[in-house]
């Protein structure tokens, strides 16, 4: 049994349907998402982003760990996982955990997937954190806040790929750049941009669909200055004429830890609540200014 809800003073009837039970204007909410959605859609689809070539191709390169050459790998896995986000990692520590034999090869320096890349100040998962981060049991972490931000994240894929021993067989800063059946052989044979011949009975695709960085083709883009879109969705904009140098500094006494950039010079003042004990100008992961 239900009771409606009193008529509300000025309230204006838009015909729409009422569900009863619930009260809830179905109609309404559909238009509403509908809208919103519309505004996001364009025709030109990934056409609207520039290709990373040229002189656009420096955004590829890692600006976190150092570039190490080795000699090319011609050896066998049972399984080898291309991806060393969380779909790699998960896979990896259950394989080992298993005794397989188990290797990931990842284009970046280190493990986490777009939580590698994606550095920017303030950046969080927008699930909670006992959802969102995989393997806390088995880890012994327990999150910090109900919406971690992007440097425990990080801290996190690298705890996982150190206590399942992922480390030991990565390949890192490798492309898969060809994948082939070998019917004979009945198993996989793996070509990557460091001109290694892998082969593997199975392989486990884990590349995301936010493997590729994305310029959007707006003016100044292909210039020395712009707007800088990260895997994950983030800007981060490049000053084409930078009138003071910036340094980058740790706010070490934030629970987070996140990176924050200080202007030097400026006027010596207390901090704020969110990171004590720090001075200066700048914005920490906290989104506030402080001065």
């Amino acid at each position: 049994m239900t009771t409606e809800s009193p008529a509300r003073p000025g309230r204006v009837d838009t015909g729409a349907r009422i569900d009863k039970e619930t009260h809830i204007d179905k109609d309404t909410l559909r238009r509403r998402y509908a809208e919103e959605r519309d505004k996001r859609l364009r025709p030109d689809g990934n056409d609207q982003y520039l290709r990373l070539t040229g002189e656009l191709a420096r955004y590829l390169d890692d600006p976190y760990t150092p570039w190490t050459e080795r000699a090319p790998r011609t050896d066998h896995r049972t399984v080898v996982c291309v991806g060393g986000g969380f779909a790699g990692l998960v896979t990896g520590a259950r394989l080992a955990e298993a005794g397989v034999d188990v290797r990931i090869i990842e284009k970046g320096g280190g493990f986490g997937g777009t939580w590698y890349w994606n550095r920017y100040p303030g950046a969080q998962c927008d699930t909670a954190s006992m959802v969102y981060l995989p393997l806390l049991e088995e880890t012994g972490h327990m999150p910090t806040e109900k919406y971690v931000h992007g440097p425990e994240i990080l801290a996190h894929c690298q705890r996982i790929g150190r206590q399942f021993g992922l480390y030991d067989d990565v390949l890192f800063h490798t492309e898969v750049t060809a994948l082939t059946w070998d019917e004979a052989r009945t198993r996989w044979v793996i070509q990557t941009s460091r001109g290694d011949r892998l082969t593997a009975t199975f392989v486990v695709l884990g590349t995301g669909p936010l493997s590729v960085p994305k310029l959007p083709g707006s003016r100044g883009s292909a210039r020395s200055g712009g707007t800088r879109s990260t895997p994950a969705g983030g800007t981060t904009t490049t000053p084409a004429a930078p009138q003071r140098t910036f340094r980058a500094r740790r706010c070490t006494s934030s629970p987070i830890s996140a990176w924050a950039s200080s202007a030097p010079g400026r006027p010596q003042s207390s901090a704020c609540r969110i990171c004590p004990g720090t001075a200066g100008s700048f914005t920490c992961s906290s989104g506030r200014r402080h001065r």
